[in-house]
């Protein structure tokens, strides 16, 4: 057994899991590196992941075209310390002792580049907070 304490883990879920929770993820990983461990997932997964947000986070140097839409299980909840969940009303499944939080943002699909900007912007801005909250300096 180590001394170190377990890394911890979000979970972004949004309903297709080809935008927002993307964009998320891809922050979280850029900003925190592998400090906190980073899961996403949507209740009903697109086929493949929203080009224009691939294209918005290409722009701030952050790929995230490897990224794939995955269906959300009740272990991927179970298995995270901080659940949160994008503007979408999902039925995420519960447990209790864990952190959940909505998030209310703007569905980028459908969007071109210029409205898909403000809410990558804003997400960073929302997981720089958690990551100052989750890492205690």
């Amino acid at each position: 057994m180590s001394d170190t304490p377990a890394k911890p883990s979000v979970l972004f879920v949004c309903v297709h899991n080809a935008g927002r929770s993307q964009m998320a993820a891809g922050w979280l990983a850029h900003l925190a590196g592998e400090a906190i461990e980073v899961r996403s997932a949507g209740s009903a997964p697109a086929e493949t992941i929203n080009p224009v947000a691939v294209q918005a986070m290409r722009e701030v140097g952050i790929d995230i075209t490897g990224a794939t839409p995955k269906i959300l299980t009740a272990e991927a909840v179970q298995d995270s310390d901080v659940v949160i969940t994008m503007g979408c009303g999902d039925a995420c499944p519960f447990f209790p002792g864990k952190r959940y939080e909505d998030w209310k943002l703007e569905d980028p699909a459908g969007q071109g580049i210029e409205a898909v900007r403000p809410i990558r912007d804003e997400i960073k801005v929302r997981v720089s907070q958690l990551i100052a909250e989750l890492l205690p300096a």
